[in-house]
């Protein structure tokens, strides 16, 4: 079966309602193929990898949560890496389509809610801030355990590291925050908040120190590893709503 690349698109925008998050750049379609799809891709990130493999298998799209386009990188010359990634698409008209905010926050599908689920979290509220839209979660774990606990949970969950940042490991952790990705500053909101614990991806030297200080529990466990549940569940809810092919595309990025 096949979906006309417009009831895709559609989809998608009332899913995630991209319109609702100020961006770092363009949420939906990015890159147009064919006008009908049958076979879509999923993975994190476009990239040179992810994008041969799904011409490979013979993809009519490509659905990312990391895109091609970001403000902070300015125009760019189709050249190099760059049109490494872009070409492969065009040429077989392959659809890209991105969402990175709405993606992030959204509490059916989005990363923090899919982690949150995976880790435990009850009674999930919309949590974080930037520019006035919710990026994450915050919850409340079932039964309060230590710090050491929460962060072996979390390495068991996402198969990869994780990083903690903590006043006192024997500490118990009943309420939590999540953004997840490259949201390491945003612990201060979750102290602001009141909440016990924060999950992100990334971690810089300094927030390392000033969460321990401020007296909140700060978890990360990578970035790729803290955004590869949003994708896989949004390829589950397009498996249920319409009668087409599709696929995840892992990556081996360790960040």
């Amino acid at each position: 079966m096949t979906i006309k690349r417009q009831d895709l698109d559609y989809f998608l925008d009332q899913l995630l309602n991209p319109e609702t998050y100020p961006d770092y750049g363009p949420n939906g379609l990015q890159v147009e193929g064919c006008d009908r799809v049958s076979r879509i891709a999923f993975a994190v990130s476009a990239t040179v990898d992810s994008i041969d493999q799904a011409v490979n298998k013979k993809a009519d799209a490509i659905i990312v949560h990391h895109g091609l386009f970001w403000s902070f990188h300015g125009p760019k010359t189709l050249t190099g890496p760059f049109a490494k990634r872009i070409f492969p698409l065009v040429i077989n008209e392959i659809n890209l389509f991105a969402y990175h905010l709405p993606l992030d926050g959204n509490p059916k599908v989005g990363n923090a809610a899919m982690l949150g689920k995976l880790i435990g979290a009850e009674d999930q509220q919309p949590f974080g801030n930037y520019k006035g839209s919710p990026t994450g979660i915050q919850g409340k774990l079932k039964y309060a355990i230590s710090a050491i606990e929460l962060q072996q949970r979390l390495a068991g969950v996402l198969n990869h590291e994780v990083i903690l940042a903590s006043p006192d490991l024997q500490d118990k952790i009943k309420s939590i925050g999540i953004i997840t990705g490259g949201a390491n500053s945003e612990w201060q909101q979750a102290v602001d908040t009141g909440l016990d614990a924060y999950i992100t991806g990334e971690i810089s030297e300094h927030d390392w120190h000033e969460s321990r200080e401020a007296g909140i529990h700060m978890f990360a466990g990578g970035h790729y590893a803290t955004e590869q549940f949003g994708i896989q569940a949004l390829k589950t809810n397009i498996e249920q709503q319409f009668d087409v092919e599709c696929f995840f595309i892992p990556s081996e990025n360790p960040a």
